[in-house]
């Protein structure tokens, strides 16, 4: 049974597309049996996810764990197969993803054009309520028609 034990990246680097994990020694160790494994830089040393879909890219990378003399591979389609590993990569990751803050002109200007409806009409609501404190009923009743 294979599960991660310990995922912490030896450092990050973000590009327009990517983020990648590099991995290192001491900073990557599995269960394999009950025994513990720690990541050898043999094969694969990076984990590759796209920015915009969240998706590991590098699924075909095999890693390099050793034990004393026993050297273990593993699939990158193993581990992401793994709840803990991508639990673990999701926190490692998740600030470096992109965020869609492009809105197109048109959605700003509808964002923009309910916030001011919204300002207008809180506006009404506290003229209504100060028509109602200086018993104001003929502002009073124009100012509910504006509702």
């Amino acid at each position: 049974m294979l599960t991660v034990k310990m995922l912490k990246p030896y450092y990050i680097k973000a590009d327009d597309s990517y983020v990648r994990v590099i991995l290192a020694y001491q900073y990557f160790s599995v269960m394999i049996n009950k025994k513990v494994y720690q990541f050898i830089p043999v094969e694969a040393k990076e984990i590759r996810i796209n920015r915009k879909t969240y998706k590991v890219e590098n699924i075909d990378a095999k890693f390099a764990f050793q034990k004393g003399k026993d050297v273990v591979y593993v699939t990158m389609g193993e581990l992401i197969s793994l709840p803990d590993f991508l639990n673990q990569l999701y926190s490692i990751v998740e600030p470096y993803y992109v965020k869609d803050i492009n809105l197109s002109k048109n959605e700003q200007k509808n964002e923009v054009s309910d916030f001011i409806d919204q300002m207008e009409r809180n506006n009404v609501k506290r003229m209504i309520d100060i028509a109602l404190d200086e018993r104001d009923e003929e502002a009073f009743n124009a100012l509910i028609k504006l509702l």
